[in-house]
């Protein structure tokens, strides 16, 4: 079979990987926190070089490269535009970290800040999950003592008492890993805001870090890509298919 067509295949699949990639930031463009994933490429050897009967760089036939292949996907951790909605329990985190929350009785980051309180005045995520604070217990306020208010600081008060939002960052982006529902998985023991590096926006929510006209592009982009190696997959097989019949006519 011809090894041009290998390659276009591969280049198909890489592609329409990419395509669910961008897919699925398209899905959650209004996903308050949201961060976006982009797919890295690399290319390939050929597979002599692969196999090591050849050197890359050789210039020879058995170098003649291998297409590409998706390499990894990596998150895009840019701060998302800041939107005002006035609701007490909505914060934004103005620069670097995450919240921490607790689902399951581990322990997860996010920088989704649409919170709530439940009737029990537990500060919970929409999913129900606890919303910790710096010393590691889940925030709680008593509804019977009035309104509560977030600080610039990250501290949630209420009359004399207050407790701070846990603020923490991993030791680096390549240490956290997505697990749905807007959370991030430390590899490593996150550390926590500086004091003077804390600062958060209540009344405020960070929306989804997703461009549309951008992942819009990109999916055009790459749907032209798939439809052109798939093309090539077409006419190499019809070259075959033509070259197979010539030989059984001969």
């Amino acid at each position: 079979m011809p090894y041009g067509l290998y390659i276009s295949a591969e280049g198909a699949q890489a592609q329409s990987r990419r395509l669910e990639i961008i897919a699925n930031n398209m899905a959650n463009v209004d996903t308050v926190g949201f961060k976006r994933e982009l797919a890295i490429f690399q290319a390939r050897y050929a597979e002599a070089v692969e196999q090591g009967q050849a050197k890359p760089g050789s210039g020879s036939i058995d170098d003649t490269g291998g297409g590409i292949m998706l390499r990894r996907t990596v998150t895009d951790y840019s701060p998302g535009p800041m939107k005002r909605t006035e609701s007490p329990t909505d914060v934004a985190i103005s620069g670097e970290g995450f919240f921490l929350v607790e689902k399951d009785q581990q322990q997860y980051l996010t920088r989704a800040g649409n919170f709530r309180l439940t009737e029990r005045g537990e500060l919970v995520t929409q999913q129900g999950y606890a919303v910790l604070s710096d010393n590691g217990s889940p925030i709680a306020i008593d509804p019977r003592n009035g309104p509560c208010e977030v600080t610039p600081a990250g501290a949630v008060r209420q009359g004399a008492a207050s407790q701070n939002l846990a603020l923490v960052r991993p030791a680096s982006p390549d240490s956290l890993v997505k697990v749905g529902e807007n959370l991030f998985r430390p590899m490593g023991d996150p550390q926590p805001v500086a004091a003077g590096q804390r600062r958060v926006a209540s009344g405020y929510l960070e929306l989804s870090g997703v461009r549309p006209t951008t992942e819009l592009v990109q999916m055009i982009e790459a749907s032209r890509a798939v439809e052109a190696n798939l093309s090539m997959m077409r006419a190499q097989d019809q070259m075959l298919s033509g070259l197979v019949t010539r030989v059984m006519r001969a």
